[in-house]
């Protein structure tokens, strides 16, 4: 399940419709391992397609630089589609290449850039199997919770290994 919290979907939302007609594309960052969305960073479509998303590779490389200097990884990996509903394409499923993120799809094809409901699906992509998840949007994100300690090996237990 994919857990976002309001103001990441609205984000992704707005610029899906902000991109229309063509497809917009982005990135939601989080610490590494966490399966976070914390961080909402729109990416331009360097194809500037309405049938196609393409990260600039300057743009993608500049990402990953960043991520990697903050250990945060790609939780979700997000575009739209523009005249069809929100479902990985035979193309989308070959570019995904991030087995943990979540690829969610927006498509704007009912309303377009105007007022109006967007389809908004997560899938899991995992060696071209495509794996339909759960969105849960919730005001905010529950606060992370510290690694658990054991008490004996707080006290200083040796034996408690």
């Amino acid at each position: 399940m994919l857990i976002l919290d309001r103001a990441t979907y609205d984000g992704i939302v707005a610029h899906a419709k902000r991109d229309h007609p063509d497809e917009a594309c982005g990135v939601v960052a989080g610490p590494e391992g966490s399966d976070r969305p914390e961080r909402l960073v729109e990416m331009v479509n360097a194809a500037g397609s309405p049938t196609f998303y393409e990260f600039d590779s300057t743009d993608l490389l500049a990402l990953y630089r960043d991520m990697d200097a903050r250990d945060e990884e790609p939780v979700v990996v997000y575009h739209s589609h523009t005249a069809t509903e929100a479902y990985p394409s035979r193309t989308d499923i070959g570019l995904a290449m991030e087995p943990r993120a979540h690829y969610v799809l927006v498509s704007t094809r009912e309303h377009g850039n105007n007022q109006g409901p967007v389809e908004f699906r997560s899938y899991r992509i995992v060696d071209g199997e495509v794996t339909e998840e759960d969105v849960t949007v919730v005001d905010s994100l529950p606060a992370e919770h510290p690694i658990a300690t054991n008490p004996a090996t707080s006290q200083g237990d040796p034996d408690a290994r």
